[in-house]
């Protein structure tokens, strides 16, 4: 039997941990009523993380390889939405997270934003990195190399 960790190390799990910090600082009263034009920013940028991760999700499925952290992948697609970024998923969990801290009126939700980008990229995005540059070499390090891991 896996560990419990095993099945609780996935981004989406993560990005769930911080908005529930995000949203218990903001109920304990580390947080503030936002305006209409701030809610109205807020759901824009969860729009946009949400148009990422399925912008990127289709873009893989369409070249058959995993979406799935922790596996190896089939196919590097570099093509689409990865053409702007090596990790479209994870900025899409990024714009969500601000989003969700704008929404709550939670500061402190948008400076843990910088700590979650570190955790997803010493969790998960070196490993895919390794796997990619492991697999596809040149072709990894070309689209690396004129790509941006977030932006």
């Amino acid at each position: 039997m896996r560990p419990v960790k095993t099945y609780l190390d996935y981004p989406p799990v993560w990005t769930l941990g911080f908005m529930v910090v995000t949203y218990g600082a903001r109920r304990l009263g580390l947080g503030f009523s936002m305006p209409p034009l701030g809610q109205w920013l807020g759901g824009a940028l969860i729009a946009i993380g949400i148009f990422l991760m399925f912008a990127a999700v289709f873009a893989m499925w369409r070249h058959r390889t995993t979406v799935i952290p922790h596996r190896v992948p089939s196919a590097i697609v570099t093509t689409g939405i990865y053409s702007f970024t090596r990790n479209p998923i994870y900025l899409g969990d990024v714009f969500t997270l601000v989003g969700f801290a704008i929404l709550c009126g939670s500061p402190l939700g948008v400076l843990l934003v910088p700590i979650f980008m570190i955790v997803i990229e010493r969790r998960f995005i070196r490993e895919e990195e390794t796997w990619l540059r492991t697999k596809f070499g040149l072709e990894f390090a070309t689209w690396a190399k004129a790509t941006g891991r977030w932006l």
